[in-house]
């Protein structure tokens, strides 16, 4: 009765919210039953101490399936009454689970295909992890409940593509076979044989009754004894036991009482309306108290480890930036202010990668088959491999959102920070990724190169002219367009040491001149704008750009200035970091008066804000930039053609005073 109990409340919840999916917790409440009561290090009291196993539901459309286990198991934050308030307003219980709202729930997978795709971060996060501290403090599994549309989603067979080649054997994927979607049964839309496919990518496969617990439990010993991933195929009816069992009715449409009444007399569940039976609930505490004797063995473990190496652990699970750092990044900046090298800010990033890396073990890098262009691999990492747990750089593959979204995983597991490049046009790719980071608020970073009409011959299909702008819209997400070396280290000072908030780093391909040619101890970038070159004379005109075209900015001041027209160059690394500056500085960056000309080698969206706002007016704003698609010729020959250069950017300041 302890499954049905799983399946009560969560018929129960949908009814109460009158919407929801209860296919995946009533079909797979035999298998996360076994699993909970008897494989999973989990303590309902402490769901976030450091060496648990990982729970993933890769279909977050079976939410009720994970919050009815965290109230029968005593989880302090999901009660009755958050039970009862599934999907409403104000509530921990949330459409799908949110990694924000609770504890216990380890990431947000409402996205089918995200879950486990995360799930082979977290795999990947653990064997490095390992590596790092040794089997006395990090040994533990990765679980995930996967669906058939998390295996339809492409993203799918990106991960496991990865997790096959990796031999990541402590992860244990949990397929809920019932041949349903929503729209229909799965051959409305697809053949694929699964079994087979995982063999292909290097799985071992059981196939079982996903109702048999003693077969559940006999397919996860068999599962954890394999040094490759495992996938079971559990045999499942979706709404089993109710009217709509075995149809696609059964994601969703159960709020019928009548028909709800009648499966749980099938049940055998006498229990009333959220009502579980007073010894089912101790049967299913003491699962959740299971796992306490572990913690509590860890917790010993962990104190007899040295000093330094409790508090370097316990540093990176925080996301604490080693002592280090700051001193690292000021001393990257002071050489290079003195050197003043013209490097492509991919470079930059490198030369900022390979004084950070050094200092920050907890980084993981990597790239989508682009490792010589987005300049990711610096000389200490080593590279992951399965003879090498303790390789910190990941030859991801052509899999740019598989990559993105293992990266999440990583990040969300603690104790590393990953960051993974491609070309910036190919963000497109990663998008869902991207999205879900700023939304779960996790500090992972996507090292985008070759970001503009500078990228030349490639052509318009690698020029990424609205590619800023889409990250830019996005919620809580840092986009560093960095002009320089010592701005790309100040963004990756930030990157690194930022909790909450993923980044992006615009990087070009074409080699761009040092303009912060001064040293100054202070994150300029830390203020997202500010003047780098003031107006020699009255103040007329003011040149706000960012990344490449800074260097275009000081080039036309120059042209303006000889003409005795005083121009200040505001540079704007982080549009973000500026729109949360107080109001008197950003002020002081932009005061009301002079003319402005915004100048990126992009589209306007997401710069009239700077132009027209904040003090500023249209009859005394412009922008030079982008309003097309690009074209495939050398760099230097689109920046002509699509005037971006200084002098159209003389022409625009005249033309408005």
């Amino acid at each position: 009765m302890k499954a049905t109990a799983i399946r009560a409340l969560a018929l129960d919840a949908v009814k109460g919210a009158n919407s929801g999916h209860t296919g995946m917790p009533i079909g797979m409440a035999d298998v996360a039953t076994v699993l909970f009561e008897k494989h999973l290090k989990f303590d309902a009291k402490n769901p976030t101490w450091p060496d648990r196993d990982r729970f993933i539901l890769s279909a977050g459309h079976g939410s009720m399936l994970i919050y009815s286990l965290l109230y029968l198991c005593g989880d302090q934050q999901v009660t009755l009454d958050q039970i009862k308030n599934f999907r409403q307003m104000g509530s921990l219980t949330a459409g799908h689970p949110e990694n924000f709202l609770l504890d216990a729930v380890e990431t947000t997978t409402g996205p089918l295909g995200q879950g486990i795709a995360n799930s082979v971060g977290f795999a990947i996060a653990e064997e490095i992890l390992r590596a790092q501290y040794g089997k006395k403090l990090v040994d533990h599994h990765t679980y995930v409940i996967a669906g058939d549309g998390c295996l339809m989603e492409g993203v799918s067979q990106e991960a496991i593509g990865i997790a096959g080649r990796h031999n990541l054997g402590k992860l244990i994927v949990f397929w809920d076979n019932n041949n349903i979607t929503i729209d229909g049964t799965v051959e409305l839309s697809d053949k694929t044989n699964q079994v087979q496919r995982f063999k292909a990518s290097g799985w071992h496969v059981q196939e079982i009754d996903g109702h048999d617990p003693e077969a559940i439990d006999a397919a996860i010993i068999a599962a954890k004894k394999s040094k490759k991933p495992s996938m079971i195929a559990c045999k499942t009816h979706i709404a089993l036991g109710h009217a709509a069992q075995d149809t696609s009715k059964g994601h969703g449409a159960l709020t019928d009482a009548d028909q709800a009444k009648a499966a749980k007399e099938i049940w055998g569940w006498t229990g009333g309306e959220y009502e579980v039976p007073a010894d089912i609930k101790s049967q299913w505490e003491a699962i959740g108290a299971r796992g306490v004797s572990e913690r509590e063995a860890w917790e010993a473990r962990f104190a007899e480890a040295s000093t330094q190496k409790q508090a370097k652990f316990n540093r990176a699970l925080a996301g604490d930036a080693p002592k280090k750092l700051s001193a690292t990044i000021k001393a990257l900046k002071k050489q290079v202010s003195e050197d003043q090298p013209k490097v492509a800010t991919r470079k930059s990033s490198e030369m900022a990668l390979q004084a950070i890396n050094a200092v920050m073990p907890e980084t993981v890098g990597g790239s989508a088959d682009l490792t010589g262009s987005n300049n990711t691999k610096t000389d200490d990492l080593g590279m992951f491999e399965t003879n090498n747990r303790s390789g910190r750089y990941i030859y991801w593959g052509i899999r740019e959102h598989g990559m993105a979204s293992a990266m999440n995983g990583i990040a969300l597991h603690g104790g590393l920070r990953p960051y993974g490049g491609t070309f910036m046009a190919f963000t497109d790719y990663a998008r869902p990724a991207m999205r879900l980071a700023a939304l779960m608020k996790i500090p992972t970073v996507f090292v985008m190169t070759h970001d503009s009409i500078g990228v030349g011959e490639d052509g318009p299909t690698h020029q990424p002219v609205e590619h800023c702008a889409i990250s830019r819209s996005t919620p809580n997400t840092y986009v560093f367009r960095p002009a320089d070396t010592v701005e790309t280290a100040e963004a990756w000072e930030i990157a690194a040491t930022s909790k909450t908030t993923p980044s992006v780093m615009s990087l070009t391909r074409q080699n761009l001149p040092t303009v912060r040619t001064e040293h100054k101890l202070k994150n300029l970038t830390e203020q997202g704008a500010y003047v780098l070159a003031e107006a020699t004379g009255k103040r007329q005109a003011i040149l706000i750009a960012t990344g490449s075209e800074v260097s275009v900015a000081m080039d036309a001041r120059e042209k303006l200035e000889a003409e005795g027209i005083g121009t200040r160059v505001v540079s704007m690394p982080c549009m973000e970091l500026f729109a949360q500056q107080d109001e008197s500085y950003r002020r002081k960056v932009l005061p009301a008066g002079p003319v402005r000309v915004g100048i990126e080698a992009g589209v306007r969206h997401g710069w009239d804000r700077w132009l027209l706002g904040e003090r500023g007016r249209e009859n005394k704003a412009a922008f030079v930039g982008m309003d097309s698609f690009g074209s495939s010729a050398p760099a230097g020959e689109l920046f002509e053609k699509f005037g971006i250069t200084a002098d159209n950017v003389v022409a625009n300041v005249k033309a408005m005073l």
